[in-house]
């Protein structure tokens, strides 16, 4: 355990903000598997909100730095195909 105040307030920073991460990144996976969900079944209003939902939540990570752009790029660019291929 941290001794000093400073410490002691980091300490506390730290786990917020770990929890925090923690959240935003199960809201990724959660929308992500949604929306493999969602693919398979065909329903294209529900999938066009989840793309969108899916996109902002991918950007907002990246934009923290949470994940890299790159990936949201990978990841975005490879499920607007699939979305293309159902269409």
């Amino acid at each position: 355990m941290a001794n000093h105040k400073s410490a002691k307030k980091r300490s506390r920073q730290t786990f917020k903000r770990t929890q925090i991460n923690k959240s935003i990144l199960s809201k990724i996976k959660t929308s992500l598997n949604k929306f493999n969900a969602l693919i398979s079944s065909n329903d294209s209003e529900a999938l066009k909100k989840s793309w969108s939902s899916l996109n902002s939540t991918l950007a907002r990570a990246a934009k923290k730095g949470l994940i890299k752009k790159q990936y949201v790029a990978r990841k975005l660019s490879s499920l607007s195909n699939q979305l293309k291929n159902i269409s």
